[in-house]
């Protein structure tokens, strides 16, 4: 029984090496799609990979911070990677901002777990499309984020989209993770602007 059982570890050990630069490339071209979905680009006819390198043409460094530098159709579009938590697991995803860095371009949400027909939704593009046109900053300048809250909630100084009805939590968690990333994200926002 022993003997089985390192033969097998072993055997996991080997496989496990073998399948990791496999690994590797499948989450960087995970990466390179959704940050195409952010930029809204359509790469269903194409290699991602190929369209992405095309498109991205920089990667700025804030400290942990990075900002992916994108040139679509002559604009300059700003990509920030998101994370957060929703109500059973991580969300994340990539917001894309005009050169004003002020104006929001797209977005790609994902999710590790929320549930089918509810906060599985912050994926589907009736959610994602409301945040198109949107600004992070307020009438001051100051970077605030966009609210997601239920219909007939206001936010103070903020513009807001609808949440998800039934997805209060998962909302609530996209809402926030916009906050705190963009919060993260001053140091390149403030870059340039006037304080």
């Amino acid at each position: 029984m022993t003997v089985v059982v390192i033969i097998v570890a072993v055997l996991l050990a080997v496989v496990s090496q073998a399948l990791a630069p496999k690994q590797q490339a499948n989450i960087l071209l995970d990466k390179q799609k959704q940050i195409l979905g952010a930029l809204k680009v359509d790469f269903s006819q194409a290699d991602p990979a190929e369209v992405y390198y095309t498109l991205v043409q920089d990667t700025l460094t804030y400290g942990e911070q990075e900002v992916y530098v994108a040139n679509l159709k002559g604009a300059t579009k700003y990509i920030l990677p998101l994370s957060g938590k929703g109500l059973w697991g991580g969300i994340g995803g990539y917001l894309a901002l005009d050169e004003d860095k002020n104006t929001i371009y797209g977005v790609n949400f994902n999710h590790e777990s929320e549930t089918p027909g509810l906060g599985a939704k912050i994926v589907e593009p009736e959610f994602r499309s409301q945040f198109e046109g949107k600004h992070i900053r307020n009438a001051e300048g100051a970077v605030v984020s966009v609210a997601v809250l239920k219909a007939g909630k206001h936010a103070e100084g903020q513009e807001q989209v609808d949440a998800i009805s039934g997805a209060t939590i998962t909302s609530s968690g996209v809402s926030t993770m916009l906050e705190v990333n963009l919060e993260e994200y001053k140091e390149f926002l403030n870059e340039g602007k006037e304080e």
